[in-house]
This record gives structure tokens, C-alpha cells and sequence, in this order.
């Protein structure tokens, strides 16, 4: 951006403070007493203008500066009116009337205006007189790059010639740009291609689009999309940018030859054909357009051109066989032709390429015709004399059976003719005699029409095919898709059948219905030898998803007129090998209704059965596992455990034990305090296989054992930090009759003596009579 400064002011001349020309003194001029001259003519006074400058598109707060104006006459002290007037005056530029700035006050575009012409002049505040004259100034906007570069004309369609050299001209694109071309880089445009490489590029300076890619090719692809891009400064960083299509078309030359789809064709010929009348039709194949696939076909063999000749169909460009002489059967079945094709407008530039000319060979079978009998001459006089009696031999007829099985010939006479009948013929040997006297005079002559047919024959005639029944595609066997088809890969070749004769029938062509939308499954490629191929169009099938497709067919007969037909296939897609071997859809019927192959299957019933083992091995487990209620024999006492839970039930003496939370090493050790009992004085532990526990008072300390066991309680660390309950399984000194509590029986049941219960008074009597009858039931 360019800055904004004081473009013009106003210079008095006068004083010794500017540069002013010493001139000599004239009338107006007064000498003063010290010998200076004082000078009494109007001042010089003039405006030094320069352009004025304001940024387009100002989007700031404030009002945009533009510039100042101001007049030597202004001494700063108010006494100076700065008025501004002409385009925007008021409205769009703004001025202090006392400091002389100048302010735009809205947003300018340059592309809409690019300067205004505005006037100004000074004025004495007091006397409203002009200090200066009025005096006209320019304020241009300056550019700023806020244009994109456009194509006007976009988008666009060019042709070029296929196969030409690399760097052919095809269009010259355009794009404009509404910013400042005279400053700066604002519309300064630079081209670049963003789609259509590698086969053609773009000049960057002049926009000219060229082919990039040599020998390209109609026939592999027609058209190309290019997309062309033009940018503003210069194609820097931070410019703006525009872009256009065109649409290129590669136009046709002749760089392709004719082709016969076949090298060996067969027609057959009924020996009664016209001559002059086409009997069959053959076609060579040009992939180019227009003149470039005009074919001119000839018969250039001696044998063929003699009975038949060809010319070109302009419309179809197939070769119409035509007859030039009858055919006979008996004298020859068979022709050959060699029949060429060549291009009537060759490129000399694509000479290289070989002639543009191919061959073919069409062997023509002459079908046999039962034709009639012919006779030895067209007519025969025969003389008779009048009056002669009946019977008499007036002469003889011949004919023959021109077949080459020279049938015999029967003769007898045309039965509608009206009037007396005077002759009869001998049926077999053609003689013909008199039925009665015949009178000159009368009637001097009779006309006789004999009529002669093979034996075994009557009169018939021969019905002569027509193309009356349109073809239909074969569909006797189910077309079969393998689930691993690949694009492109031919699923089925399929052929058609028509009822008409050989001549009217056997050439057909296939397509797929134009009036319905793509098939995006399959597609159909006629190939021109009465077959077409079923091609896959993408990859993969499941018949899972989708098992059968219908596809319709229309194929055209080869006759006249040409007839077709629509028939739908129906394709089941089925599992194959990876040969291509195809395996038996409906043995898999069941497994593919459950979406499962043999294998899965196999796998979820061995898990089924892994399962079931489990399952039994651990209620088999459970049932035999039986845990005893104590552990140990010197576990023999009842232990209270309270816990807010429902535990294991008796089985389940340290459920919850924290301590087992907290610290594992220590919860070990002290696992079995519960099972600690009270250290007797000179005793490590009461004998095991005591059978009456007696325990004297004086044996055992248990307030000294409490308070050991409450000493390391207080030192244990893995303890929580509040007061938890010790609980002992000592019942203290017990009785002096000691513990009636069968748990510390340790002896077998039959073992036990129960007499010592008689001895503690009469309420244990009957207890021991009980404990005494239970014995000697378990005993018994």
C-alpha cells in the first residue's frame, strides 16, 4: 500500500525565506530609508498538485485519510475556510474545514470508479473572500487484489484428430481479471491444467492447451475432460484463482483397417433363386467413422464372380451378395468366393500400419429343388388321317425328370379342357391315339395339352421360405455365476434358435435392451459369429445376498426383413472352487439357508460338545466333593465369626477376614490364631488323646495369655487402625467333670464309655442310658 501524504500546497512568494528570483525594481517598487527596496506588486501565488490516492475496499472503523490542503495564506490561527465540491463533495470525501484533511467516508471499488474529480478552494473565515482560486484536483483508488480471474465464455468444447503429434494446438483459453492490469501483479494471470493430464497441458502465459500424449487414440477413448485454472498474481501465494472445462473430443482418421470377423462364412442357396436378387449379406468391421469406414467389396476370384456378384450397402456397410446366372443343382452344389473388403479412403499417413484391405472366404451350398418333368420340345405337330378308326396311333411325346434321381415320367392329358374328347395318351409311354373317327372337314385341327409329373408325385408347388418368425435366445440351460467372478470375465456364451429356413435364420446379433438403464452386474458383447457373451461387470457375488438375476437379451435374425426378439435369462449365483469348478447349488440349500458353511458348522458343534464335557465334569465334581466340618482333631471347639454378609454357612469359619486384604504375609501368620490356646504353666499343650478333659485352674494363666495376645495385637501393623475383636476358642478351666461336648471325643463311637456321666448325679443318668441305647444300635 502505497502511503498517503500531502499532495499539493499552496506557495506564496514572498520575504527572503523562499527562493525567489531577484528582480529589479520597478514603479511599484519603494525605496526605504535604509536603502532597501521595498516591493509593492501582487504576490506570486500558484497550486503544485499532485494525484490523490484513497485504498479501495476499506473495511477499518474510521474514516479512510486521503490528504490535506493548505495555503500559505493559512497562518494557523482559523482565519482559513477550506471548501472541497465536485464528485462525492460532501457525501463520500469529507474536509476539516479548518486543518484542510481530507476523509473518505465509505467503502470505494475501483471497478466501479476508478477516480473522482473534485475542486477546491480557500476563503477568509471573516470576509468569505477567495484567498486562492478554485482549482481542480483528481483523487484515484487505488487497486487491490479483490477480483478473481474469470473465463467469460466457459465452458468449452474443442476438438483434435486422434493419433496426432505431441504439441498440437486445441484451444486457446481466455480469462479476464476486472483488478488494476498497470499496478502491481493484481491481474497479472498465470494458467495451469488441474485435470486432463498426462494427455494435454497448458502454455501458463497464453492459455493455449495442447495435446501432451502421443498417439492417442479415438477408438480406446473419445473424450477427456480438461479443467483449466487461471491465477492472479502471478501465480503466487495468496492470489486468487479461477477456473473453466473443456471438453476436448479426439475426431476420427482412418487408422483403422477392415476386418472380417470370420475367415470361413457358409450361405446356402436354393437352385430356384432369382436371378439379380441378393441371396446373402457379409460384413467387415471398421472401428472409424464417417467416410474413414466407407468398405468397397469385391469378389476376386474367378469361380465366384462369374455366377455372383456384391456391392455395398451405403447405410449398413455390408456387402449384398447377389446371383447373376441360375443355378443348377444336378450340375454343380458348391461355389467358393474370396471375397475382399478395402477402405475407399486411405491415409497415406498411416501406411505403416499395413494395407487397409482384409479377406474372407463364403462357401455357398446350392439347395436342391424337385423341379418338374421337362419335355423334348415346347410343342409337337402330329398328322392323323380322317376316318381312320379309333385306336389309331397318332404320335408320341418325351419328357424327362431334369432331378438328378430321374424319376419316371407319367403323362396324361389336362382334364378341364370343355368339349368332346377325341385323343387319350398312354400314361406311361407318352403315345397318343384316336377315341373316334375324325372328320378334316369338321374340324381340321385340335389342340391337345399334354401335362407330364413324376411317379409318385402329383402336381405341387414349392413354399418358399420368408422371414416370418423372429429368433429366441437359448435358455435350456440355467446360467451359472461363481461367487469369485472377476470384471471382464465371461460367465456364458449363449446362442439363439429360428424357426425359418438356413437362408432367413442362423445369423444373429445380441444387445442388451437400450430402453432399459444399465445393468450394473453383467453387460453383453455380441461376437458376430451368431454367439454372445455374458460378461461380469464387477467383482464378487454372494448368493446369500442375492442368489438369481434376470438379464434380457434381443437378438435380430440376419433375414428380410430383420426380426428380434427379448428374451430374459435367469443367472444363479453359486459357490466355486478356484478352477472355476462349479459345485452343486442345491446340495447346499440347507447350509446356505443358514448362512454356514460344513466347516463353521463342524467347529460349533465341537464347541457344543467341549461345553456339555465341562459342564458334566463339574457337577460331577460337586457332588463328590464333601468338605469336612473340622480340619483338624485339635480344632474341636465352636468359634463365632459375625460379619454383616451371609457367608458360607458352618463350612465358612474366616469368611471376610480383612486381614487377608490388607497384608497377605501377615494374614498367613496369623491364620491359625484362632486355633491357639492358652500356654499351660510347665505344659506345651494338652495331651491330644486325653479322653476326659480335666483341666486344673492353677495349669493355665489365661489373664497372661490375653495380654500377650493383646501386646501383639497393639504391635501388628496390618491390623486397621481401630479396635477390632480377638476372639479365642478357650472355654476357660471347664468343670471337674470335664467337657461334655462330643466334639472332643476323639476315639471311635465304639469306643466311648458313658458310665462316668452315672457319677456327676441322677439328672445325667438318663443321659447315659440314651448315649448307652444309640450304641448298641450303631453296634448292632
Amino acid at each position: 500500500q502505497k502511503l498517503s501524504c500531502l499532495l499539493f500546497c499552496h506557495l506564496k512568494c514572498s520575504g527572503t525565506g523562499h527562493h525567489v528570483p531577484t528582480k529589479v525594481p520597478s514603479k511599484n517598487q519603494t525605496k526605504l530609508a535604509n536603502g532597501e527596496t521595498e516591493v509593492h506588486h501582487r504576490p506570486k501565488r500558484g497550486w503544485i498538485w499532485n494525484q490523490f490516492f484513497v485504498l479501495e475496499e476499506h473495511m477499518g472503523p474510521d474514516a479512510q485519510y486521503v490528504g490535506k490542503l493548505h495555503s500559505n495564506s493559512d497562518k494557523g490561527d482559523g482565519s482559513v475556510r477550506y471548501i472541497l465540491s465536485g464528485e462525492g463533495a460532501g457525501t463520500i470525501f469529507i474536509i476539516d474545514e479548518v486543518t484542510g484533511d481530507i476523509h473518505a467516508t465509505k467503502s470505494l471499488d475501483r471497478e466501479r470508479k476508478t477516480h473522482y474529480v473534485l475542486h477546491a478552494q480557500a476563503l477568509d473565515r471573516n470576509t468569505e473572500e477567495a484567498l486562492e482560486p478554485k482549482s481542480e484536483f483528481i483523487i484515484k483508488v487505488q487497486d487491490i487484489n479483490d477480483n478473481a480471474p474469470k473465463f467469460p465464455d466457459g465452458p468449452f468444447v474443442a476438438t483434435v484428430p486422434e493419433m496426432c503429434e505431441v504439441g498440437t494446438s486445441v484451444l486457446q483459453v481466455t480469462a479476464s481479471d476486472a483488478d488494476d492490469p498497470t499496478y502491481g501483479n493484481s491481474a497479472k494471470i498465470v494458467y495451469s491444467i488441474l485435470q486432463g493430464q498426462p494427455y494435454f497441458s497448458v502454455d501458463p502465459k497464453t492459455g493455449i492447451i495442447r495435446t501432451a500424449l502421443a498417439d492417442m487414440d479415438r477408438e480406446a477413448r473419445e473424450h477427456y475432460t480438461v479443467v483449466i485454472q487461471a491465477k492472479d498474481m502471478a501465480g503466487q501465494v495468496g492470489g486468487l484463482s479461477g477456473s473453466t472445462t473443456i471438453n476436448i473430443t479426439l475426431t476420427d482418421v482412418n487408422d483403422n483397417p477392415p476386418k472380417f470377423p470370420q475367415k470361413n462364412y457358409q450361405l446356402y442357396v436354393p437352385e430356384s433363386a432369382e436371378v439379380g436378387k441378393p441371396v446373402g449379406k457379409i460384413k467387415a468391421n471398421d472401428d472409424d467413422l464417417g467416410v474413414n469406414a466407407d468398405i468397397k467389396y469385391s469378389i476376386i476370384n474367378s469361380e465366384g464372380a462369374n455366377m455372383f456378384s456384391i456391392s455395398t450397402d451405403r447405410e449398413t456397410r455390408e456387402g449384398i451378395i447377389s446371383l447373376k446366372k441360375l443355378l443348377n443343382y444336378e450340375r454343380k452344389k458348391t461355389y467358393t468366393l474370396h471375397i475382399e473388403g478395402t477402405n475407399t479412403h486411405v491415409d497415406p499417413r498411416f501406411s505403416y500400419l499395413g494395407s487397409f484391405k482384409d479377406t474372407a472366404t463364403l462357401k455357398i451350398t446350392v439347395g436342391d429343388v424337385d423341379e418338374a418333368p421337362i419335355f423334348s420340345m415346347d410343342y409337337y405337330i402330329l398328322d392323323v388321317y380322317e376316318n381312320s378308326p379309333s385306336g389309331t396311333e397318332v404320335g408320341a411325346v418325351t419328357a424327362r425328370d431334369p432331378d438328378s434321381r430321374n424319376s419316371p415320367v407319367r403323362y396324361f392329358m389336362d382334364s378341364k379342357e370343355d368339349g368332346e374328347r377325341y385323343f387319350r395318351i398312354d400314361e406311361i409311354r407318352g403315345v397318343i391315339r384316336t377315341m373316334q373317327p375324325l372328320d378334316r372337314e369338321d374340324t381340321p385341327w385340335h389342340n391337345i395339352t399334354v401335362m407330364a409329373s413324376e411317379v409318385g408325385r402329383y402336381p405341387c408347388a414349392f413354399v418358399l421360405d420368408m422371414n416370418d418368425n423372429p429368433p429366441e435366445v437359448s435358455t435350456e440351460e440355467e446360467v451359472i455365476v461363481c461367487e469369485n467372478s472377476r470384471p471382464g470375465q465371461v460367465i456364458q456364451t449363449v446362442t439363439a434358435v429360428d424357426k425359418d429356413d438356413f437362408a432367413n435364420g442362423q445369423r444373429f446379433s445380441f444387445a442388451l435392451p437400450s430402453h432399459l438403464p444399465v445393468n450394473p452386474n453383467f453387460t453383453l458383447k455380441d461376437n458376430e459369429d451368431s454367439t454372445a457373451s455374458i460378461i461380469a461387470r464387477r467383482r464378487r457375488f454372494n448368493h446369500l445376498t442375492q442368489e438369481l438375476y434376470e438379464l434380457p437379451v434381443v437378438v435380430w435374425d440376419g433375414g428380410e426383413p430383420s426380426l428380434s426378439s427379448t428374451s430374459t435369462l435367469t443367472l444363479r449365483v453359486c459357490p466355486c472352487q478356484r478352477h472355476g469348478k462349479i459345485r452343486i447349488c442345491q446340495g447346499e440349500a440347507f447350509l446356505s439357508s443358514a448362512g454356514l458353511s460344513t466347516g463353521a458348522l463342524i467347529a460349533i458343534l465341537l464347541c457344543i460338545i467341549i461345553l456339555l464335557a465341562i459342564v458334566v465334569l463339574f457337577v460331577t465334581l460337586r457332588r463328590s466333593k464333601k468338605e469336612p466340618l473340622i480340619i483338624a482333631e485339635e480344632d474341636i471347639r465352636e468359634n463365632v465369626v459375625t460379619y454383616d454378609d451371609e457367608g458360607g454357612g458352618e463350612e465358612d469359619t474366616e469368611a471376610f477376614d480383612i486381614i487377608a486384604l490388607r497384608n497377605p504375609a501377615a494374614a498367613e501368620e496369623l491364620k491359625f490364631r484362632r486355633d491357639i490356646r492358652p500356654e499351660a504353666r510347665g505344659h506345651c499343650s494338652l495331651p491330644h488323646n486325653h479322653k476326659t478333659p480335666s483341666v486344673e485352674l492353677d495349669e493355665v494363666d489365661v489373664q497372661e495369655f490375653i495380654r500377650q495376645r493383646l501386646v501383639e495385637a497393639d504391635m501388628d501393623t496390618s491390623v486397621p487402625p481401630y479396635d477390632s475383636l480377638q476372639t479365642y476358642a478357650y472355654e476357660g478351666q471347664g468343670s471337674s467333670t470335664g467337657s461334655i461336648s462330643p466334639l472332643d471325643s476323639v476315639a471311635a463311637p465304639s469306643e466311648q464309655e458313658y458310665n462316668y456321666l452315672e457319677d456327676w448325679g441322677p439328672e445325667f443318668r438318663r443321659l447315659a442310658e440314651l448315649y448307652e441305647d444309640s450304641e448298641s444300635d450303631v453296634t448292632t
